[in-house]
């Protein structure tokens, strides 16, 4: 029996992005090995005592952080459920607890000289959607000619991160951005941002994660930048300058507003800044 075969047909059958499909199988294959190879056992035979000695082997081989732990587990509960077709229980292997970091997230002022900056068309377009609209790098790079309105100044978000279509704020200074690309670009009429050869689908997100790092260190900046800074800007920045929660939670396709609530901890304003107590209570006034 192919488990590895198996377990690629039934997380097809589920449906999910490319991107995705990719995440789940990145640790099935050494732990099918690892039982093969170390535990010289059939999948079904493997205890969850054995299966906590992988995790460990895996976590102290590689480095890995509790949180991609827990991607291992979740990658082996999988199997186990829908490859053998065995009952999970949870307990015997219990997923890790991970402390949690605010993202870094770019000034407006910072988010301005970085775009304004880049030279190559076709990444300004990229990174100004990405801020102007609150995309993520994948909904970028599947854009289609058609997905963009004039008419409506809004942008047609296809099966997002949540399988749902929503439509995002299309900002005037980008519209000029891209339209400057698609003249100078080859006027794509398919994929805004096809690959370098034609009739290959939407570019890789790789090509617009190394530009942005090659940019960050021609500026001189430290590395702190990654494609999803420009996404949390937009949030952080719409909330800076006043508008609702509800309304950003919108267009950013978040299906609950406790992903929202994030960009209020990332807000830098004197309009939601507070005293502390002991000042009031000793009288010190506020700087602002």
């Amino acid at each position: 029996m192919d488990f590895l075969s198996d377990y690629r047909e039934m997380i097809s059958l589920r449906n999910l992005a490319d991107h995705t499909m990719k995440s789940y199988q990145t640790y099935i294959k050494t732990y099918l090995s690892y039982i093969s190879d170390t535990l010289h056992k059939m999948p079904s035979d493997v205890t969850y005592e054995e299966m906590r000695l992988f995790i460990n082997h895996l976590q102290k081989s590689r480095g890995l952080s509790d949180r991609t732990v827990n991607a291992v587990i979740s990658q082996i509960r999988f199997f186990t459920i829908y490859v053998l077709h065995k009952p999970w229980d949870g307990t015997y292997l219990p997923t890790r607890r991970f402390n949690t970091y605010l993202p870094f997230v770019p000034t407006q002022e910072e988010a301005r000289e970085f775009i304004s900056s880049i030279n190559d068309i076709k990444v300004k377009a990229m990174v100004a959607l990405m801020y102007s609209s609150g995309l993520r790098i994948g909904e970028v790079c599947n854009l289609r000619y058609e997905d963009v309105s004039r008419k409506t100044m809004r942008i047609h978000i296809t099966h997002g991160k949540n399988r749902s279509d929503r439509y995002a704020l299309l900002s005037k200074a980008a519209l000029d951005i891209l339209t400057e690309y698609w003249f100078k670009c080859g006027r794509p009429m398919g994929y805004l941002f096809p690959k370098q050869r034609k009739d290959e689908g939407p570019i890789d997100t790789f090509f617009l994660l190394r530009h942005i790092e090659a940019h960050e260190k021609e500026l001189g900046w430290p590395k702190r930048l990654t494609c999803h800074s420009f996404r949390h800007a937009f949030g952080t920045h719409l909330y800076e300058n006043g508008t609702d929660l509800m309304l950003i939670k919108t267009l950013m396709g978040h299906k609950s507003l406790n992903s929202t609530v994030i960009y209020v901890h990332l807000a830098v304003t004197s309009r939601h800044a507070s005293s502390s107590p002991f000042d009031t209570l000793m009288g010190v006034k506020s700087d602002g």
